[in-house]
């Protein structure tokens, strides 16, 4: 569906050239929402605009529906993005027409007969719950219902694609996840290819199949959405995911694993301690792994910490354990972990002398 390839964009700025893009490469598939996530400033935004080119890319292709975008002329590249919707930030409404005018206006702009607009229009705004306010204009109406007037004006044109830009920024928590529910049931009720941009993990979670993180310029880590999640490679990602299940342990845990180390150490009795860290998902959420290994290798296991949630009907979920027992039992158990599809990382701490 989209395939980017090689997409550079560079700007002049006031001390020089700025590279705002570097090397893109993306591949995504009919029918799937796709998330592109970053920090302010990461490049996110640029990279959606090119996809319909209103930002031209210095270097590089834009292949949609099997046409290279910039290689068309102005007329071509009009009427290939009409196969391209778009939902901004700032609703970008017109004060001055109602809600039906405002979604019947890209349909306008292209000559449709007034009568065919309004067998357009009027399933759209059912589509969306905005039926009963079709007459009502911008300023009588909530930011969220404002965004659901720019996705039914998005999808007026019938597009395979729908590109999302920060489209629920502005939204409070509860109006972000009513948005998002609509944004799902679009792409699964319509069969569109929807791009989701963001910076924060919450709107990837919730809606997005895969997931591209996005740092100065360049993609440096993409996947399906669980498995960025239980799995996550740079640093970039691990505090995108902190926001929502973090990482760093409370301090009241680490003085507990410093304690039971202690106490493990004055033992004298050779055995070892480890403080792991345990990334799960899926099948595995549902394992008595833990009590197996206690069992199977006679270890003693201290639960300090955890979390557990849900990206599209699977679990997922972290939980630190502090592990004791004989050196190549705990070893073996380790490996036990892994090789049941746990992520395992063993967390050093410094001990209080």
């Amino acid at each position: 569906m989209i395939e980017i390839r090689g997409l550079t964009q560079t700007y002049q700025g006031p001390q020089g050239p700025v590279e705002a893009l570097r090397g893109i490469d993306l591949h995504i598939t009919p029918g799937e929402v796709f998330g592109i996530i970053g920090r302010s400033g990461a490049g996110k935004s640029s990279l959606v605009r090119t996809i319909n080119l209103l930002n031209r890319p210095t270097r590089g292709e834009v292949i949609v529906n099997g046409r290279d975008l910039t290689r068309l002329g102005e007329a071509e590249l009009r009427a290939a993005r009409r196969d391209i919707g778009m939902v901004f930030q700032h609703f970008n409404l017109l004060s001055s027409r109602t809600v039906f005018d405002n979604v019947a206006l890209p349909l306008e702009l292209a000559g449709m007969p007034r009568g065919e607009i309004a067998q357009r229009v009027n399933p759209l705004l059912e589509l969306v719950g905005l039926a009963q306010l079709a007459g009502r204009y911008p300023a009588q109406i909530s930011g969220g219902q404002k965004q659901r007037v720019g996705i039914a004006r998005a999808l007026a044109s019938r597009p395979q694609v729908l590109l999302s830009d920060e489209a629920t920024s502005a939204l409070d928590p509860e109006t972000t996840r009513s948005i998002l529910d609509l944004l799902r049931q679009v792409n699964r009720e319509l069969g569109l290819t929807v791009v989701l941009i963001t910076h924060q993990m919450q709107v990837i979670k919730q809606i997005a199949d895969r997931v591209a993180v996005i740092d100065a310029g360049r993609i440096v880590e993409q996947g399906r959405v669980l498995d960025v999640f239980t799995r996550p490679r740079q640093p970039i990602t691990r505090s995108l995911i902190e926001e929502i299940l973090p990482q760093e342990l409370p301090a009241s845990v680490l003085d507990h694993v410093r304690k039971l180390a202690a106490q493990l150490r004055g033992a004298g009795q050779g055995a070892e301690g480890q403080l792991l860290r345990l990334s799960y998902a899926g099948d595995s959420a549902y394992q008595p792994i833990l009590s197996r290994l206690i069992r199977g290798y006679g270890l003693d296991m201290s639960i300090l910490h955890g979390q557990v949630d849900e990206i599209q009907d699977q679990t997922f979920g972290s939980l630190a354990v502090y592990a004791s027992g004989e050196a190549a039992q705990l070893r073996g158990a380790i490996a036990r972990l892994r090789d049941e599809g746990v992520e395992v990382q063993e967390v050093a701490v410094a001990l209080e002398d």
